[in-house]
């Protein structure tokens, strides 16, 4: 049902969701997927992918990101790096760096951190390697 179609796993960049996690999760720890995953829930620890994390309005995250491309409208306490994009939509709550070739904040966002756009070839080469220098300030 999700992320499957005709028997192929849907990519990312399609729109369909590999994973959801409800508002009644909180998970603690290291996560890495593939495909789209959308997180409406509670988060603390390291999220790391090279495809598309989608943080809902009532998820409170507090993890260093590392994902292709980052959609907030939720509460991320820690840095967020991307490979592609990052997009903070107006409930997004952000307390971190956010680094990626193309950040988009729309009207309303809470903001508290450094904001670096680097060029699309640095980003994506730093969103994969293990090495990243990403860590929470708080």
């Amino acid at each position: 049902m999700f992320g499957k179609k005709n028997g192929k796993t849907a990519s990312s960049r399609g729109g369909d969701l590999t994973a959801f996690i409800d508002e009644a999760s909180e998970i603690e720890g290291k996560y890495t997927f593939s495909g789209t995953v959308m997180l409406n829930g509670k988060f603390k620890g390291e999220i790391i992918s090279t495809d598309t994390l989608i943080i809902g309005e009532k998820a409170v995250v507090n993890a260093s990101i590392r994902a292709g491309i980052v959609l907030i409208s939720g509460e991320v306490v820690g840095n967020v790096l991307a490979g592609e994009r990052v997009e903070l939509r107006g409930t997004a709550r952000v307390f971190g760096d956010v680094e990626a070739p193309v950040v988009v904040v729309e009207e309303g966002v809470t903001f508290e951190g450094k904001c670096r756009m680097t060029r699309e070839t640095d980003g994506a080469a730093a969103a994969v390697s293990p090495d990243s220098p990403v860590r929470s300030k708080r």
